[in-house]
């Protein structure tokens, strides 16, 4: 099972990596009239449904939690809430990249925390150390320091064509 959980919690970062670099090829895939964010997030959503079933298959539980669990649980899930809440779905889901236009956002967590939506999610993965296995939360954020890095790198000429 372990090597099949190290390929489910890896699966999303080549898809996510593809759509960044190359969002025109997504918007045309995805046709006209059909919302490529939206599309997106539907994909994005199957894709942490497998990287859940990847950890919870390598996880034994035990109650209860460290006292580290909560503070970075809480904290993280309540930055990633507040990063959605801020940008919604186009915003969330590479909005920009697609062409849409996604006003510029300041208000906490944003202008105080660099890329929050990554800080917390790794910092949920890390609150879950107790019950999975190192190397899978190991992976898993290796993967948003990747795309944290990938996205660090963005070419505004390679945004696709303005949706209509």
């Amino acid at each position: 099972m372990g090597i099949l959980a190290c390929f489910g919690v890896l699966t999303p970062f080549p898809f996510y990596y593809y759509l960044w670099n190359h969002p025109q090829t997504w918007v045309d895939l995805c046709g006209k009239g059909r919302d490529p964010c939206k599309i997106m997030a539907m994909v994005s959503h199957f894709f942490k449904l497998l990287q859940f079933l990847s950890l919870f298959s390598v996880s034994t539980f035990s109650w209860p939690p460290p006292l580290y669990f909560w503070p970075l649980f809480l904290l993280g899930q309540f930055l990633n809430f507040r990063v959605y809440q801020l940008l919604g779905e186009s915003g969330t889901y590479y909005g920009v990249r697609f062409g849409k236009n996604i006003p510029w956002v300041t208000e906490f967590p944003f202008g105080t925390i660099k890329d929050p939506q990554y800080v917390g999610s790794i910092m949920s993965l890390l609150a879950c150390l107790a019950w999975v296995p190192y190397l899978y939360i190991f992976l898993w954020v290796l993967g948003y320091l990747f795309m944290i890095h990938v996205e660090s790198k963005e070419d505004p000429a390679s945004r696709a064509k303005p949706l209509s």
